[in-house]
């Protein structure tokens, strides 16, 4: 070649292979000879690797072709430990899986160990979970799936939320396929269920609570036919509404109903004013009869006894008793009279006339007609 004329032999740095070993720059690297460190030279790869097979060797029985099965063996080993070996939280219970089937033993908190890869095991949290429904931007179509038809033909947007817990775990993942998805669609056929017999009232504000325990009712029933393994604890009404598009109309029908409540209880007050009053007035005047009643009574009966005690005096001694009431009767009638009686027969003509000088002043009521006139 071109460079193994001018080199003699070497390469194109020069020092070939009998020549002094000499690169482009001088002196080229050292190999060390004969092995070992002794030669102060770097060390040889050759024999490092060397070394590490004699001491596998004394480490792994039968040398090291031998020991990468014993090693590939303590691999497979601890991964499948790792693997038969789980731990479930203390929200959490496991179900085993035997070749696909579920055993009966359900895993509690702690650490376990299944045979790996013929056993498996499921986790479920069996804590409370909420399950919202109708809520705007849960799901696609939850604004639709709050739109329902009351028992008076009115259209509402109820929101609720369902808090539930599982209670058998080997239920709830065995036996319905989608079990929160199955909830949903039962819980939203249970609240139109029940708002359909009622009134769009009921559910606004007079009668959520008898209606949030009737839905709760009807979706347990139904998840216990379905043997879902959940147990529903609360059914909590969020919101209730009219649609965006009749909201106005639903506002002033409310405001017309707020009038409506505040004129009859107006006109109750007013009722039981005048009731109270005629109550009064109707107390006072039994009062005044009952009154009326006792005087005439008690007058009556002073009148009877004085008649009473008369009479015994008048059996006693008649002549005597028929003057006394004969000139008290003529005392009573003539002593209001103004008409004066004089007997001649006993000095009346002595009696000197005067004229009736204080009765000139007065009018007599025929003046006083006359003067009207």
């Amino acid at each position: 070649m071109p460079w193994s004329n001018q080199n003699g032999g070497g390469g194109p740095w020069g020092g070939g292979g009998g020549g002094n070993n000499q690169g482009p720059w001088g002196q080229g690297p050292n190999r060390p000879r004969g092995g070992g460190s002794g030669s102060g030279g770097p060390p040889d790869l050759e024999e490092i690797i060397r070394r590490g097979q004699n001491q596998l060797k004394n480490v792994v029985p039968g040398g090291f072709n031998g020991g990468i099965f014993v090693i590939a063996a303590l691999l497979i080993g601890v991964f499948w430990l790792m693997n038969s070996i789980y731990t479930v939280q203390p929200d959490e219970r496991g179900v085993e899986l035997r070749f696909g089937k579920p055993k009966d033993e359900i895993s509690m908190p702690g650490l376990h160990f299944h045979f790996w890869p013929f056993e498996t095991v499921e986790m479920v949290t069996i804590t409370e979970q909420q399950q919202n429904i109708g809520r705007r931007g849960a799901a696609v179509n939850a604004e639709d799936s709050g739109l329902m038809l009351s028992g008076d033909q009115n259209i509402v947007n109820v929101q609720f939320s369902v808090l539930y817990s599982i209670t058998d775990p080997r239920a709830y993942l065995f036996n319905l396929e989608n079990p929160s998805a199955t909830l949903q669609q039962v819980s939203e056929s249970a609240m139109r269920e029940v708002v359909g017999r009622r009134p769009a009232q009921d559910i606004f504000r007079d009668n959520r609570q008898a209606i949030a325990e009737a839905v709760k009712a009807t979706i347990q029933s139904t998840m216990d036919e379905y043997g879902s393994g959940i147990s529903i604890n609360t059914v909590a009404i969020e919101d209730a509404a009219p649609p965006r598009e009749v909201a106005d109309a639903f506002d002033e029908v409310q405001r017309a109903e707020q009038d409506e409540d505040r004129f009859v209880e107006e006109a109750n007050q007013y009722s039981n004013q005048k009731l109270g009053l005629a109550r009064g007035q109707a107390a006072q005047i039994r009062e005044e009869a009952a009154a009326y009643k006792n005087r005439v009574v008690n007058e009556a009966e002073g009148e009877a006894q004085r008649f009473i005690s008369i009479y015994d005096q008048y059996k006693l001694a008649p002549d005597v008793t028929r003057q006394r009431m004969f000139l008290e009767t003529m005392e009573g009638v003539l002593k209001g009279s103004k008409t004066v009686v004089i007997d001649e027969k006993q000095g009346g003509q002595g009696v000197v006339p005067f004229l009736p000088l204080n009765e000139l002043g007065r009018t007599t009521p025929a003046q006083q007609q006359g003067g009207t006139q």
